[in-house]
């Protein structure tokens, strides 16, 4: 799949000499949903307003299908479309005037076909004739996104899109932007819900200091990084774990049935063939085995640890 977005070498440093990205170099690809995950301060946002053009780089090279964003920027902003952190909207005007609005800076022409299929698909509708003011705060959020689909951009950047969202509303929000992957729109989002990035995303990016650490398929990062836990049950509840077993890195439950062992899905040699050889010369009957893999809150904090 070819690159959309091109990023070479992209660094900034702000006038007071905080350095908020450093060397970034990253391809996204048209149609994939890319997170970007981060602590506070990390420069995902920075990053972001870099790509929409809404900062200045201090080097370093950025194209949106093939459009520089310094000597090309209309046709590359054309393109984009920015759902930012802040909700920012006119208190009194209706919603329907706020999008066409919107749709309008960008010079095109006036689509009320295309302005309704976003509001159905945002379940805004029906609160087209509302004025801003008397949403809720999930449903301003709905009206960014509309804003920010207007103009039929080819790539959509989501600043923590569901910050303050209650749950119902979130999931209903990752359904729209599933949708908008099916139809070949690429989104890049950054959220600080753990569980939006790995529900959603394609891959995933982890920034920290102004630094890309790196970006991964979803899947292969939490097999490369991830640990895995499996817990033995045993058929009868025993008070402590027998010497011979005490190497292992196992734990004792306090119900005295369950033993959990932790090990790492790199590792040549997990020790789970060695270690139920160990249960069975011990004396201890298993009555059932369970495995659970690590969340992508656990892969993120060890890596980021991992830079420190």
């Amino acid at each position: 799949m070819a690159a959309i977005i091109q990023i070479r070498d992209l660094s900034k440093v702000y006038a007071s000499g905080t350095p908020a990205l450093s060397g970034v170099t990253l391809d996204i690809e048209e149609g994939e949903i890319l997170a970007l995950l981060g602590p506070n301060g990390a420069g995902k946002t920075t990053l972001i307003s870099i790509l929409c053009g809404l900062v200045t780089p201090s080097s370093g090279t950025v194209t949106v299908a093939g459009h520089d964003i310094g000597r090309d920027y209309r046709a590359a902003r054309e393109l984009i479309g920015l759902v930012p952190q802040e909700i920012a909207l006119e208190p009194f005007e209706r919603v329907m005037n706020t999008v066409l609005f919107s749709r309008g800076l960008f010079g095109k022409p006036r689509d009320d076909a295309w302005i309704e299929r976003v509001l159905r698909s945002l379940a805004l509708w029906d609160k087209r004739d509302a004025r801003n003011n008397e949403l809720s705060g999930g449903m301003k959020r709905r009206v960014l996104i509309a804003k920010a689909l207007a103009h039929q951009p080819k790539v959509l950047f989501l600043d923590e899109p569901t910050a303050g969202v209650d749950v119902n509303l979130r999931r209903e929000m990752w359904d729209v932007v599933r949708e908008l992957k099916a139809e070949g729109v690429t989104i890049i989002l950054t959220t600080h819900y753990l569980e939006e990035a790995e529900e959603m995303a394609d891959r995933v990016g982890v920034i920290d200091k102004g630094r890309l650490l790196l970006v991964q398929d979803k899947t292969a990062l939490m097999h490369e990084f991830g640990r895995k836990r499996m817990t033995v049950e045993l058929t009868e509840p025993i008070s402590a774990l027998p010497a011979s077993l005490a190497a292992d890195g196992l734990s004792l439950a306090a119900d005295g049935l369950h033993v959990t062992y932790d090990y790492d899905t790199r590792a040549e040699r997990t020790g789970i063939a060695r270690l139920l050889a160990s249960f069975a010369d011990a004396g201890l009957s298993v009555r059932d085995l369970s495995t659970e893999q690590s969340s992508l809150e656990e892969v993120f904090l060890r890596l980021v640890e991992e830079n420190r």
